[in-house]
């Protein structure tokens, strides 16, 4: 069976741009059984209150939620089940320090399939408060006028 090529998004965790600060980002593949890998391919997955935590060394995937798999039978998974992810141990030696040295959690963005294969998008980030949210608001909604305004300009002429 050939492998698709490419990269397809399954699910995206819109609201971690809002509630974080991305600093940087990681990709990282999963352990999967074969039902949750079935469920994604029909995108049922959802990243909401999802989060990641390195424990022992070995970094895992909390709090996903991958639906079961319509046609499985006894053998489907659980939901929420914690998931191991697949990094390179220099990446997960440089995450322990930064998340020990600063305020600084790991969020999912987003599960897609690479050229088959699953994975996530990890971003080291730092929560906002309500007075960033705010400040984010406003200078995207002033960015937007500018924007609106310039184009009307260069229609007129």
């Amino acid at each position: 069976m050939p492998k698709e090529k490419g990269k397809s998004v399954i699910a995206t965790n819109r609201k971690a741009r809002h509630n974080y600060t991305i600093l940087e980002t990681f990709e990282a593949g999963m352990v999967l059984q074969g039902t949750e890998v079935k469920a994604l391919r029909e995108g049922k997955a959802s990243l909401v209150d999802a989060f990641a935590t390195i424990d022992d060394g070995e970094a895992w995937l909390n709090a996903v939620h991958i639906a079961e798999y319509g046609s499985g039978t006894w053998t489907n998974h659980a939901p929420r089940r914690k998931r191991k992810l697949l990094m390179h141990r220099r990446e997960i030696d440089v995450l322990i320090g930064k998340i020990r040295d600063g305020n600084l959690t790991l969020v999912p963005l987003q599960m897609y399939f690479s050229d088959g294969y699953a994975k996530v998008e990890l971003a080291l980030a730092r929560g906002k408060q309500a007075h960033d949210k705010r400040r984010d608001i406003a200078e995207r909604t002033a960015k937007r006028e500018v924007e609106r305004i310039v184009g009307r300009r260069v229609k007129g002429m």
